[in-house]
């Protein structure tokens, strides 16, 4: 393959910009699926996906286009998703590939993710091509969002504006336009040609028939079928089953050359055999695999911690095996063994936010057929004790003895809000109340600012989104990273029902939230259980004290229906026999929790 006739690029955005839209209409201009199996979001695979209208998952797929000099050229784009809880993923892509798309929706201009995804991209040193979607809308502000654009890439409003690509996705308005820049601007592969076979790991999946796929990109050599190779990182030897592209579907080929992107089928079964980031080389070259070994990619380190445990205890392996699969195509979520004393055996999982913790729940129901039980999501804290050491604390169960504590530590983010100055003060209210911590202000446009805040990460949990697209009425939009470790006062809060200790419930909280946590729960509680035939207690407690409570009242059965006649007195019997077994039952009933209460406290206001 002639490396100048190779284009890999990745399309990069802020949530809901026409990422997949833009993926379909290139792939139709090509003509690289068959008319009769075109369907929105082509790229989208998985059923969640489709139906909640986002990309979760980076999907690569390899395009054959004709440009109007004749050439013939291999287009290897990567989609990615546009959510930060999936930031991992587009930074994966991105070390996959040469170039970038941005697109920005003209009817809302550069949000926070957009400017998150562009700065991985530059860490890259890849060729930005920006693209204005949605022109064909009449609420497009086509000049205000090129000078945007251009004040953010080239550092002045009015500079280098023609540079700037304006399409319709849908439509597939200035789409060739688009593909012919591609192939002028992006950069083709580079090749030192050092050795026989070097390839980069940025994706893998399982298949019941063929083990584990690699998807890779060869950065030097080759490989084809029969080719024995070596996973550096793993010091795992392979025979290659087979080689393929993606066309979105796997499709084989004789052989990938330096500057392709495919897969490989390994044929392994152990599932940690291979590591996204990891370099593939010839076995005979073994030898020299550190100086041949890639960068890779930087560590993951989850920021949402929450347990999930089967319903039925003997699903327990299954369970195992169906979170092996899934952290094999999705490295930034990770999972360790562990037990309660509640739940039974279970797994500690870190995530990278709510979003994400949600999407592994439904995959895991969806497509291993295992009913669950998911305790509340927290983050994880540093406690320094008196005898000095520091301990990592991410659930509750593991929060020492308050007697025992000198510090406690929680992690904070620093947040980036994009948003018209018309709801600034509205959102600086709601920044304040999570505790957050002013930076500055940088302003995009007359129109629209940068809010940068220090902000504890446990705060922007649960109902932040939310309030921030409420007070904003849905203009604004946030990104954050990780900032660093402060002090803090922590206190464990436990949620008791029917006076059980409900172990998934519990959670650690800023001490002088305690109260007002509490307080919510409790009454979000009540809202969301289903009442039984007693009256159930619910309450917050800190240690043995209470700090907040609320009754769910029983269901009434009547039970004088059967009555048909007599003395008012056999009524008045029943009825305080009724009581009495109400009563009872009050003192020993126990409620069992639905598996989903957990996301219906949390989204509920």
């Amino acid at each position: 393959m002639n490396l100048n006739k190779i284009r890999n690029f990745s399309i990069i955005a802020h949530i809901d910009h026409g990422k997949s839209t833009l993926a379909d209409r290139m792939i139709e201009l090509t003509h690289t699926v068959d008319e009769r199996q075109m369907r929105e979001q082509l790229l989208d695979t998985m059923d969640i996906e489709q139906e909640r209208g986002i990309t979760i998952k980076m999907q690569p797929v390899r395009m054959e286009y004709k440009s109007s000099d004749g050439n013939a050229y291999i287009f290897n784009l990567i989609d990615t998703p546009g959510h930060v809880d999936f930031y991992y993923e587009v930074s994966r892509s991105l070390a996959a590939v040469e170039g970038a798309l941005l697109v920005v929706d003209a009817t809302q201009g550069i949000q926070a993710q957009t400017l998150a995804n562009l700065h991985l991209a530059l860490e890259e040193d890849l060729e930005i091509i920006p693209v204005i979607n949605k022109i064909d809308m009449p609420s497009a502000q086509i000049e205000k969002v090129s000078e945007e654009i251009s004040k953010l890439l080239y550092g002045d409003a009015n500079a280098s504006k023609e540079k700037i690509i304006k399409i319709s996705a849908k439509t597939g308005q200035n789409i060739p336009e688009l593909m012919e820049r591609i192939v002028q601007d992006i950069p083709h592969p580079q090749t030192k040609n050092i050795c026989a076979l070097r390839a980069l790991i940025f994706d893998s999946t399982y298949d019941n028939y063929q083990g584990v796929l690699a998807y890779i990109r060869v950065i030097d050599g080759e490989v084809k079928k029969g080719d024995k190779l070596y996973l550096i990182s793993t010091q795992e030897e392979i025979e290659v089953l087979e080689v393929g592209i993606f066309k979105p579907d796997r499709k084989k080929i004789d052989k990938l050359s330096a500057g392709e992107i495919g897969y490989i089928v390994t044929g392994l079964k152990d599932l940690s055999s291979v590591k996204v980031g990891d370099t593939i080389i010839k076995s005979e070259e073994k030898d020299k695999s550190q100086t041949l070994k890639l960068p890779g990619y930087k560590k993951v380190n989850p920021m949402v911690f929450a347990g999930i445990y089967p319903k039925n205890s003997e699903e327990f392996e299954q369970l195992r095996e169906a979170l092996e699969k899934i952290n094999l195509n999705d490295s930034s979520f990770q999972f360790v063994p562990e037990k309660s004393q509640a739940l039974g055996p279970g797994f500690r999982c870190g995530f990278l936010g709510l979003l994400h913790l949600d999407i592994i729940k439904e995959r895991v129901i969806r497509e291993f057929g295992i009913e669950l039980v998911i305790t509340m999501p927290s983050v994880e804290y540093k406690v320094e004790l008196k005898s000095g050491e520091v301990i990592n604390v991410r659930r509750p169960q593991d929060m020492p003895d308050p007697s025992a504590i000198s510090r406690t530590y929680e992690p904070w983010a620093n947040i980036e809000i994009v948003t018209p100055k018309d709801y600034i003060g509205a959102v600086m209210a709601v920044l304040q109340e999570k505790r957050g911590q002013y930076r500055y202000t940088e302003y995009l446009d007359k129109d629209r600012v940068i809010l940068k805040y220090s902000v504890p990460l446990a705060s922007i949990l649960t109902d932040f989104y939310d309030k921030i697209k409420s007070v904003s009425r849905g203009f604004a939009s946030v990104s954050w990273e990780f900032e660093d470790w402060k002090e803090s006062k922590i206190v464990k809060l436990d949620i008791l029902i029917a006076e059980h200790r409900e172990e998934s419930l519990s959670q650690l909280v800023f001490a002088d939230d305690a109260y007002r946590v509490g307080r919510k729960m409790v009454e979000r509680l009540k809202e969301v259980l289903p009442r039984q035939l007693f009256v159930v207690k619910i309450q917050a407690a800190i240690g043995g004290k209470i700090i907040a409570a609320e009754r769910l009242s029983a269901l009434k059965k009547d039970v004088t229906a059967k009555l048909y006649g007599g003395d008012v007195t056999r009524k008045m019997k029943l009825i305080e026999k009724q009581k009495k077994g109400k009563k009872r039952m009050m003192q020993a009933g126990k409620v069992d929790i639905p598996t989903n209460i957990y996301f219906e406290i949390l989204k509920k206001e």
